[in-house]
């Protein structure tokens, strides 16, 4: 039935739809996985809608069960693509298709999925310790992305897969920051800031067991202080580069949005309420920001 022509448009559709779910939700990513081959493109655009329809699991609800209940559902229906299972829903369509045409790792699909769930089974206002917790997290959910793609476009490079590690994880903790003013809001706490570096700055409070970061003037400075760590795997990311394949450079763009990132965030002096980092691109003209990612890409940089 995969070859009829019924079978192909409803793929076509659930392709399209994972172009349109990274477009609304991811769009900074989405400019930059235009610049890869047309033989990755889809692979990647797959993988990234997994990350979009995990990562809002627990913003789209109004009761957290029902979120971790999603992405329950996810992690099962993964084990389902890999079991050749019809799972209906446009993503897990698409996944089929390209694990059938790829050699991607199920492990890297569980690993990210596991570590939504725990990061939704924490108690509310729970806090990581440190910043190598932190990071642990960033790395299974953004850099698991970088290392699928790798893997659908046949590359296999350590440097690369390290490249792709340092990068995922400061676009991840850089994102982080800049969703702090959403999760703050919701939960009434600053959850992604650690523990270690809240108590550095003069933020946290421990009551019964349990750490919470406080809201005061003062939060800047830890925002630094995470961010520094997110521009520490940039520049770590960058000595690689003379090593990485040049196969591999159109994955790792990724690199430029966390530096534009990470340069707004320099500019509103670490505050993470200031309204210039929701305008445009992560704080850039749309325009702007295309030139310097096709700038970037032209010149196989990342």
């Amino acid at each position: 039935m995969s070859g009829t022509p019924a079978a192909s448009s409803s793929l076509q559709a659930a392709l399209s739809y994972c172009v349109r779910q990274v477009r609304a939700y991811d769009y900074h990513h989405y400019l930059c996985l235009l610049h890869l081959p047309p033989d990755m493109r889809k692979a990647a655009f797959t993988f990234r809608a997994f990350n979009v329809e995990t990562a809002k699991a627990m913003d789209v609800v109004s009761d957290p069960r029902t979120g971790l209940m999603r992405l329950l559902w996810w992690k099962d229906a993964v084990d389902k693509v890999f079991a050749n299972k019809l799972v209906e829903h446009p993503v897990a369509q698409a996944l089929s298709s390209v694990i059938a045409g790829h050699k991607v790792s199920k492990h890297w699909l569980k690993r990210s999925v596991e570590a939504r769930i725990n990061d939704a089974n924490r108690d509310e206002g729970t806090i990581p310790e440190t910043s190598a917790e932190l990071e642990r997290y960033v790395e299974d959910t953004q850099s698991t992305i970088l290392y699928m793609t790798l893997q659908a476009g046949g590359i296999q490079s350590t440097v690369a897969d390290h490249a792709a590690s340092h990068i995922s994880k400061a676009s991840g903790l850089l994102l982080l920051l800049k969703a702090l003013p959403h999760h703050v809001n919701k939960q009434g706490t600053v959850p992604y800031i650690p523990a270690s570096v809240a108590e550095e700055c003069g933020l946290l409070t421990r009551e019964g067991g349990r750490s919470e970061v406080r809201m005061d003037e003062r939060l800047p400075d830890a925002v630094f202080k995470v961010a520094s760590v997110a521009e520490a795997h940039l520049h770590k990311a960058r000595e690689l580069a003379s090593s990485v394949p040049k196969d591999a450079i159109p994955v790792l763009l990724p690199a430029l949005p966390a530096q534009v990132l990470l340069d707004t965030l320099r500019r509103c002096e670490f505050n993470v309420f200031d309204s210039r980092l929701s305008r445009g691109v992560h704080g850039v003209s749309p325009l702007w920001y295309q030139l310097k990612l096709n700038w970037n890409a032209w010149r196989s940089k990342y």
